[in-house]
């Protein structure tokens, strides 16, 4: 026993009384349970149940959503944890090569990447689909057809469709339009095209898949969330699956960078702070239409895509 008092030993020790005295109580059955976790555990596995891929952040925002609740994203993983339904943690291998370019942009139709995704059936056949995604609210359209020059074309019929409605003969303003070397983006007559819609076709610097990251990271969590599980019989039956796979993700899937909306929700919520915008100030107006010329409108895009400079298609 020491002489010194209480307060004294743990004023010199910058503690406060109540540290010295505290005994620690082991909880029952080691960790900390609520006497509703089994309702949450049930709205969990109906989540996990038609989304075995889904990590607990996923499934936060799923339940929220499904189940008009407001649990908090750490009650969520814990009762995962209790019942063994969190995912293996993912292991990150970084290169030594730099990618400083930024393809994600401020705003929606300012640039769309498309890339291809190729599946292959059990029967030894492959689907090719052809997709395209906006670098802002992450929407998609999709081609899913043997590929040709031809369908690379149709497919930017049907993202301007979609995105503009199909009266829109062109964009309204000119939009990148960022894609590999692969020879049915690079033909002649689907940079003409391109020219015509009101889209600006630029290419990414060989060998460096990273400059598209966005694409090449939609065709993971495509793969993952959707290919990997499902009926891969031959093409038929892939075919009729596909168009639901990417309605799902367009309107159910979360997406942390969209603040766990789907893609639609968030256009939806961007077009609703546009119409209380447009009521106290002026519409800012769009980026002029292409003139072909160095110093034009394009000039204020971003020259570089990845590590070096983006080629445009000419």
């Amino acid at each position: 026993m020491t002489p010194h008092a209480m307060t004294e030993i743990c004023s010199v020790l910058g503690i406060a009384r109540r540290t010295a005295y505290y005994v620690g109580r082991a909880r029952p059955e080691g960790r900390y349970r609520r006497a509703d976790d089994e309702a949450v555990l049930q709205q969990i596995r109906a989540v996990t149940t038609s989304r075995a891929t889904y990590g607990y952040r996923w499934v936060w925002a799923m339940v929220n959503r499904t189940f008009r609740v407001r649990y908090n994203r750490k009650r969520i993983r814990r009762v995962m944890q209790l019942h063994g339904l969190m995912l293996a943690p993912r292991v990150h291998r970084r290169q030594g090569r730099p990618h400083v370019g930024q393809i994600r942009q401020p705003a929606a139709n300012q640039r769309w990447c498309s890339d291809v995704c190729s599946i292959p059936g059990w029967s030894g056949e492959v689907i090719s689909v052809a997709f395209a995604i906006d670098c802002h609210d992450r929407e998609v359209a999709a081609s899913p057809r043997p590929l040709t020059g031809a369908d690379i074309r149709t497919l930017m019929d049907r993202t301007r469709w979609a995105r503009f409605g199909e009266a829109a003969l062109k964009a309204p303003h000119a939009i990148q339009w960022l894609s590999d070397n692969g020879p049915q983006y690079t033909a002649t007559a689907t940079v003409r095209y391109a020219h015509e819609l009101g889209l600006v076709p630029i290419t990414t610097p060989a060998y460096s898949p990273e400059s598209n990251g966005l694409a090449e990271a939609f065709v993971g969590t495509f793969k993952r969330d959707y290919v990997d599980g499902a009926e891969l019989r031959d093409a038929e039956t892939v075919l009729a699956q596909i168009g639901g796979w990417f309605e799902d993700y367009n309107t159910q899937a979360p997406h942390s960078g969209l603040g766990m909306r789907s893609p639609h929700d968030y256009r939806a919520v961007m077009r609703r702070t546009a119409v209380d915008a447009a009521t106290t100030s002026p519409a800012t107006p769009h980026l002029a239409q292409d003139t072909r010329s160095p110093g034009g409108p394009l000039s204020a895009y971003p020259s570089k895509i990845g590590f070096e400079s983006v080629r445009a298609s000419s």
